[in-house]
Formats: C-alpha cells, structure tokens, sequence
C-alpha cells in the first residue's frame, strides 16, 4: 500500500521559513518521480514542485527561488525548504506521486 505523510507545517509570520518532510513506503521511492502540491482555502489544488528520480526539479514561478525540493532515495524522504514565505503560501501541502496525494499538513502565514 502507497503511503504519503507529509509533516512539518505550521504557523508562520511573512518572511520566515518552514521546512517540510514527507514520509514514503509502499513503493519504488527511488525510481519514482515526487511531486508537492498545496490546496489554498477555498481553492483549486495546485502544483508547488517535483523531482524526478535523479533530482532534476521544476517550481511553479511564484515560488521559484523561494523554495528548494529534494529527496532522500536512502531514506525514502522528500522535503521542501520553503524561505520568504507569502500569505498567499497560505494552503494545505501534500506530497504526491503521479496517482496518489497523502495526508497534508497546513501552512499558515500570517502575521
């Protein structure tokens, strides 16, 4: 069973950093290509970023230069360091393969 737990959300002012980690089993992490997407309130669910298997990356432009997917293959990980954080940032944050979306968690950023 493909599992997804993304952690490491929480409240934030404008301007500051969260890091967030995603937690993988059930699957081929290493040759599969990981993907972020947020679901703002109210809203649509929206690409963030992904990574393929050998960590090229690709960002949608409002977050390019603000924030910085990776993975770990060894520990079946994916992260996603995001800097200079917008209101807007605003959403639930979820990793996702090309078929399944795991548990989210929420960022706030609000002063």
């Amino acid at each position: 069973e493909v599992q997804l737990q993304a952690s490491g959300g929480g409240w934030v002012q404008p301007g500051g950093s969260l890091k967030l980690s995603c937690a993988a089993s059930g699957f081929a992490f290493n040759r599969t290509y990981m993907r972020w997407v947020r679901q703002p309130p109210g809203q649509e669910t929206e690409f963030v970023a992904s990574m393929s298997s050998v960590g090229n990356a690709y960002y949608q432009d409002a977050v390019k230069g603000r924030f910085t997917i990776s993975r770990d293959n060894a520990k079946n990980m994916l992260y996603l360091q995001m800097n200079s954080l917008k209101s807007e940032d605003t959403a639930v944050y979820y990793c996702a393969t090309d078929s399944v979306r795991g548990r989210g968690t929420q960022v706030t950023v609000s002063s």
